[in-house]
Parts: C-alpha cells; sequence; structure tokens
C-alpha cells in the first residue's frame, strides 16, 4: 500500500502543480482582457453613463474593484500565487540539476550506453593506453578536455560542454519574478493621473483617474506657452507642444518643450502631452472702415460681447476657425445697427483683409488677429518599480537566448581490450537542440573513425 501524504506534502504539490500554474495563466489573461475593455480610473457618473448601470451596481462592481483591477488585492493576490507556483516549481527542480552539473556520470556503463540516441562503436589496433591518449587528444581539439577514469582494466572518459546553460531556465524563472516584483511596485506605489494646466498659470497637485481626491507632487509645474499646428487646408491638429517649467522653493530647476511621445521626467513623475483646450473666450482684434465717413478704427474685444464702432452700430464676434477651407485664420461676426437687430452673420479673413470690401454694407472689415489661451491636458504617471521592471526585462532576453542558442552536451567513451584488439565506444546527447547535436555527432564519430584507423 502507498503511504498517504501529509498535508504538508500534499500542500507542496498542489504550489508545484502545473494545473495550478494554467490556471492563474487564464485568470491573469482574462483579468487583463477585461481591464482593457473596460477604461480603468474613471469617474462614477462616466461609468454610470457610459454603461447605463445604477448607483448600486455601479458600488457593487467598485466594490469587486473592477474599475481598478489592477491594483486590486485579488488581482496582486493571483500574481502573487502565480510567483509562489513558479518559486516552488523552480526549487523542486534544482537539486537534480545541481546534481546533473556537479556530480556528472563519469563512467559509463553499457546499460548507459543504450539509452543514448547518438552512439558508435570502433575496433582499433595498440594498446589500451595508446588509444587513451589519442582520445584524449582529439576530444581535447574538438570537444573538451576530458576526464579520465581507470577502473577494471577499462578506461572511461568523460567529457561535457555548456553545463550552465541547465540554469538558463532560472535565470528566465527569475526574471518573470522579478518583472512581477516591478509591477506589484508600481502597483502599489505608483499611480496615473491627469492635470490641465492654462497658459501662465501653475499647479502643485494632480488628480487622480477618479477625480476625487488631489495628489501632491512636491514641487510646482508651469506652462508658459502651449502651441498647436494644424494640416494644410483643415482644423485637423498636427502637432501640439507645451513649454513647461519645474519650479522649486519658487526657482526654475527645469524646463522642456514636451510633444506626444516626448515626455517630461522629473523625481520620478512622467508628464506626457495628452490633450489641450481653449482657456476661455478668445479676444479678437479687427480693422474697420466706415464707409460714409472714412474714418478707420482698431476695436478689440472677446467673442460675444458688443465692440462700439463709429456711427453707432456694434460688431460682435462669433466664432472663429484656425483655418477655413485653406484661407487661414477667419472670424465669423456680425453687426448689430441698433435695438439688437443683427444682421446676417459674415466672415472675414486676416490673410484677405481686402476681401469684405466687395461685401458692401456700412462698414469694411478686416482681422487683424486672435489671442486664444489653452489649456495643456497633460497625464501624470508615477511607477517607481519601473527600472526593476527593465531589470526583469534584460534577464528574460538573456535567459531565453542562453535557453535557445544553447545545450548542455555530454560525451562518453569506454577503451577496454579485447581478443583482437581495443574496442571503443563512443556516446553522447544534449538535453535541448537534439537534432543539431545528432549533425555535430556524426562528424565527430567520423573523426574518431579516421583518427583510431590510422
Amino acid at each position: 500500500m502507498s503511504k498517504e501524504k501529509s498535508f504538508t506534502d500534499q500542500l507542496w504539490d498542489f504550489f508545484c502543480s502545473l494545473k495550478l500554474a494554467i490556471i492563474i495563466l487564464i485568470l491573469l489573461a482574462t483579468t487583463s482582457i477585461i481591464g482593457t475593455v473596460i477604461e480603468q480610473n474613471k469617474s462614477p457618473q462616466e461609468y454610470m453613463q457610459s454603461y447605463g448601470m445604477s448607483e448600486s451596481t455601479y458600488k457593487a462592481l467598485d466594490a469587486l474593484q473592477v474599475f481598478d483591477m489592477y491594483h486590486s488585492y485579488w488581482f496582486l493576490s493571483l500574481m502573487g500565487l502565480f510567483a509562489v507556483n513558479l518559486i516552488c516549481c523552480s526549487i523542486k527542480r534544482l537539486p537534480r540539476i545541481i546534481k546533473i552539473v556537479r556530480e556528472p556520470i563519469l563512467v559509463a556503463d553499457d546499460g548507459l550506453f543504450r539509452t543514448f540516441p547518438n552512439k558508435g562503436e570502433v575496433v582499433t589496433t595498440g594498446t589500451v593506453e595508446s588509444v587513451r591518449d589519442k582520445v584524449v587528444a582529439l576530444l581535447g581539439n574538438k570537444f573538451a578536455t576530458p576526464v579520465v577514469t581507470e577502473e577494471d582494466g577499462k578506461i572511461y572518459l568523460f567529457s561535457q560542454k555548456g553545463a550552465l546553460s541547465r540554469f538558463s531556465v532560472y535565470v528566465t524563472h527569475s526574471s518573470i519574478l522579478i518583472i512581477f516584483l516591478g509591477a506589484m511596485i508600481g502597483n502599489v506605489w505608483g499611480y496615473k493621473a491627469y492635470v490641465n494646466i492654462v497658459e501662465g498659470q501653475s499647479i502643485s497637485e494632480v488628480w487622480s483617474r477618479a477625480g476625487q481626491v488631489p495628489i501632491p507632487i512636491g514641487f510646482e509645474l508651469r506652462c508658459d506657452d502651449f502651441e498647436v499646428t494644424y494640416y494644410e487646408g483643415g482644423s485637423r491638429p498636427k502637432d501640439f507642444t507645451s513649454d513647461l517649467v519645474v519650479l522649486e522653493n519658487g526657482k526654475e530647476i527645469l524646463k522642456k518643450t514636451i510633444e506626444v511621445n516626448d515626455p517630461l521626467s522629473y523625481k520620478g513623475l512622467t508628464f506626457y502631452q495628452s490633450s489641450y483646450g481653449p482657456a476661455g473666450d478668445p479676444v479678437y482684434r479687427f480693422r474697420v472702415k466706415h464707409r460714409k465717413s472714412g474714418e478707420t478704427v482698431t476695436v478689440r474685444g472677446a467673442q460675444g460681447k458688443h465692440l462700439k464702432l463709429p456711427g453707432g452700430s456694434d460688431l460682435i464676434p462669433m466664432g472663429y476657425a484656425e483655418s477655413y477651407q485653406s484661407f487661414g485664420p477667419a472670424a465669423q461676426v456680425n453687426i448689430d445697427s441698433g435695438d439688437h437687430a443683427h444682421g446676417t452673420p459674415f466672415i472675414v479673413f486676416k490673410n484677405y483683409p481686402q476681401f469684405d470690401e466687395k461685401r458692401g454694407g456700412a462698414y469694411a472689415i478686416s482681422l487683424i488677429d486672435v489671442q486664444q489661451s489653452y489649456y495643456t491636458g497633460l497625464q501624470v504617471a508615477k511607477d517607481p518599480g519601473v527600472w526593476v521592471v527593465w531589470l526583469g526585462c534584460l534577464l528574460i532576453v538573456l535567459g531565453s537566448c542562453s535557453a535557445f542558442f544553447f545545450s548542455h552536451r555530454r560525451i562518453w567513451v569506454s577503451i577496454q581490450p579485447l581478443d583482437k584488439g581495443i574496442g571503443v565506444k563512443l556516446g553522447g546527447n544534449a538535453h535541448r537542440n537534439q537534432p543539431a547535436f545528432a549533425l555535430y555527432f556524426d562528424e565527430l564519430k567520423k573523426e574518431f573513425d579516421d583518427t583510431l584507423s590510422s
């Protein structure tokens, strides 16, 4: 009867189980898919509006941390359980690997030779010692210097290369654990947030994605200028940049112009250019000619305001386009001739100041410029575990290259006297890339035949 396993042994087998690893990987993959489909860390109002859910449904899902699952206790628990599974599997196999590397089998008997996928046999002349010297020289030249063992009148040789490649899997396993550690550090002590900064203003706090609590950043960040360029002939933005300045105790520490994919980083925080928008109403400046009197004036004012004109009428700026149908900057305006008797809106252009002359009417109007303040929208990321993740990525590359391109190759030789000469048996194997080793072994066997026959 087989002895019943103790609870400790059962628990150890559970954590070493391949089934456990597969189940955890499936759960992690499913979680990642859900986290990609459901945008994380939005405000409660956005979730209820986007998915049409009630407040009670939102609260139930929020209690399960569905909307912040990468920081959730159960996601971190899954990562921790997978790490434990990986460690236990590695520990279980490690003693055997160490024994293979440190205590190799030096004497290959007939039973061991029968297990080799690659083997050969040669009968030659001479003495056991002379044959031994030839084989030692050949292996040392073509493969690796062998270990020589004499036993019962026979000579055994063992030669190996790439023994340390057996530990490459542990480098890969360690790299995965290091990446997990970096991800956990980022999840626990890092955050993703956003902030909007109006041109000429500064901030010292950012807002989490949920938008509920501001997060101090420990310094000030000022936006000196924001610029947006458009594709020719349209209002589609081509590029937008922000001139940012880092201040500490009122002193400028760092300046950088950021754009999409070129962020600013300071004290563990990274500020990415994300969005932009107008901050307040634009301020217009027009040149207006009163046709009857010939008087020309410059008027300035905000959008929607009544700007006084010669003759008692008002000019009303109504809207602005950075590029209107390939004609460049343009403004839509209206004339209030009194008692709020507005006429038909019309368009004036900055690049074509004479365009409105053909319209007729009491005034000829041209656009001088429009001053629009913008805010720059920044995504803010703090990830203290990013360098740990990069270290893990480097190790996983090294471990994978070692695992795929190197293997532990071993060759055994036995030399024994026969009735009609000296018998030489040759056998070998590799723990990876068997086809390549088989080709190499065939070439080595030919070298053996040529050397010993001569």
